[in-house]
């Protein structure tokens, strides 16, 4: 199929268009229902003639386009509601019976604190005019109300808080939360593409908005419903702008700290962070790491974790053995991804002991026993043993596990 994306240089477009390519061109093969031939990208500087020609060839339709901060509140009708008229107008002379997707706003509720926005008001008549049109053509419509919208290429200090302290505390720049309290609904731009997929394969989630009193609604939550009247994405997350900001300092601290915050599959704390690095400017993309550094080589410390320990970098010299101490309850692995070396464990009291012959050709994982002392040696008189650690707990000065004793 050909798409028509509208409004395809602002976030949600460009995200769209640049995971269609990846389907287009086989890449992305989770969606294999979905065939697309051409990607037809219309913005505001593209020619009548043009959405014209797209209108005819497209398959089907995604209307992005449209104003948040507007200089006027005139320039919502101009540009959102006006040339929502305009591209229904091209499609119907051009007998297109491609379905048309509309990105619309919870303010187009007009619920709580929307009841008098100029945006929700020109969003509610945009919706209206996709309903007629499909009434009038039965092309087939989905008309989504989405949330506040976030994710990598959000633009700062424009239309998204989140995208705003992304920026500002990846840059060290301040920023201002006049009530930490206040909650947002975001809906990762990762999560819409997965619907937008599921729009094309012809299966979106439906859903209507009753309105507020009507079976405990509140007039800005869907009710998921086969029949429904809207679409909806059904992964959105909800936070306070003082728990958002609080996590984006974990993130700004990383580098120093080392310790990675839990981020579990699909958890908010996932997407916040990967939109977070985003933001980062060139000479925060890499960072130094503390080298402990002796006459026998180096130990360095890489990531450390709430819940799943650390990791680390051990490199040792030629001839040298390193180790030598055992643990209560601590465990690791070692794996040596470059050099040759022999690993030794002894059962602490008794003379049992286990031995690995490691290399860097052959990468293995051996586990460090509690109670067995345990040492590394490099077998090589020439190059250097580079060995990854991982250990079970952080490492704990006050109390470390760690007991000398020779293998």
């Amino acid at each position: 199929m050909n798409i028509l994306v509208t409004g395809a240089k602002g976030f949600v477009g460009k995200n769209l268009v640049e995971n269609l390519k990846t389907i287009r061109d086989g890449k992305n093969r989770t969606r294999p229902a979905i065939q697309i031939g051409e990607i037809y990208e219309y913005d505001i500087e593209n020619t009548p003639a043009e959405l014209e020609a797209f209108c005819a060839k497209s398959d089907f339709v995604f209307n992005l386009a449209g104003v948040n901060r507007p200089k006027d509140p005139e320039e919502f009708k101009q540009n959102s509601f006006g040339f929502a008229s305009k591209l229904l107008k091209t499609l119907e002379e051009k007998g297109s019976r491609a379905p048309v997707m509309l990105s619309s706003s919870l303010q187009a509720t007009l619920a709580g604190r929307f009841g008098k926005s100029e945006y929700g008001i020109s969003k509610r008549d945009g919706e209206n005019l996709f309903f007629d049109y499909a009434a009038r053509t039965s092309v087939k419509v989905y008309v989504y109300r989405f949330p506040n919208l976030v994710g990598k290429w959000v633009r700062p200090n424009y239309n998204s808080a989140v995208g705003t302290f992304c920026n500002n505390i990846a840059n060290d720049l301040p920023i201002t939360v006049n009530d930490p309290t206040v909650e947002l609904e975001m809906l990762f731009i990762d999560d819409l593409i997965e619907e937008m997929y599921d729009c094309l394969e012809g299966h979106p989630h439906r859903a209507d908005y009753p309105a507020p009193g009507e079976d405990g609604f509140d007039g800005l939550t869907p009710k998921p419903c086969e029949s429904g009247k809207f679409c909806y994405a059904p992964i959105t997350h909800k936070a306070t702008l003082g728990r958002i900001v609080e996590l984006l300092h974990t993130f700004h601290d990383q580098p120093e700290t080392l310790i990675m915050p839990a981020i579990p599959n699909g958890s908010f704390e996932k997407k916040l962070y990967s939109m977070y690095l985003s933001y980062l400017p060139k000479e925060k993309v890499a960072f130094p790491l503390k080298m402990n550094v002796d006459a026998r080589g180096s130990f360095t410390e890489l990531i450390k974790t709430l819940d799943c320990g650390q990791f680390s970098v051990n490199i040792s010299k030629p001839g040298i053995t390193k180790g030598q101490h055992w643990h209560n309850s601590k465990w690791e692995f070692f794996i040596v991804v470059s050099g040759h070396a022999l690993i030794q464990e002894r059962k602490i009291g008794t003379d049992e002991t286990l031995e690995f012959e490691v290399s860097g050709d052959s990468i293995q994982a051996v586990h460090m026993l509690p109670g067995y002392t345990h040492n590394i040696i490099n077998l090589s008189d020439t190059e250097n043993l580079v060995t990854v650690m991982w250990a079970n707990e952080i490492f704990n000065p006050n109390a470390p596990d760690t007991f000398g004793e020779p293998v």
